[in-house]
């Protein structure tokens, strides 16, 4: 049995210390906004925070996040700065199929809790880790800078 710290609360599951925190999450715990993608932490569907920091939880595992704080999908909308996001994403009309807009979410997130104010170039070296394939690649940036604003 493992104790992980997940959106302020902690949680036994029961797994192996190697099981990665995307399988933890949604196969032991049913919280499935968190999504897979790859499996090779290329795509970032997966993106979570671990202790604020965005990783790939495809491979991160379990063992990785003892006594560390893990912050999904679930709990942003709970958050200023994840709200905020979330909140520009729907103004900007930004998920079309919407399969990687938790792993989108999460990233954009974390950029702005550490930049008040990204240019795009901040951006897109902050969300170079996660693919659309719908391709709302503008739609997403517009987003964040519409968020920053907000956060201001």
């Amino acid at each position: 049995m493992v104790t992980l710290h997940i959106n302020g609360r902690d949680m036994q599951v029961e797994a192996d210390p190697s099981t990665p925190i995307l399988w933890a999450l949604r196969d032991n715990l049913n919280m499935t906004g968190t999504k897979f993608g790859c499996g090779a932490a290329l795509c970032g569907a997966c993106t979570v925070h671990l202790d604020g920091d965005p990783i790939r939880s495809c491979v991160t595992p379990i063992s990785a996040a003892a006594g560390k704080k893990i912050t999904t999908i679930e709990a942003m909308d709970a958050d200023k700065v994840g709200k905020a996001v979330q909140d520009a994403w729907v103004k900007h009309d930004v998920p079309q199929c919407g399969y990687c807009q938790s792993g989108q979410v999460m990233s954009a997130s974390a950029l702005l809790r550490t930049n008040k104010a990204p240019t795009d170039a901040d951006i897109d070296g902050a969300m170079s880790g996660n693919i659309c394939r719908c391709g709302t690649y503008q739609r997403i940036r517009a987003a964040i800078k519409d968020a920053a604003k907000t956060l201001a």
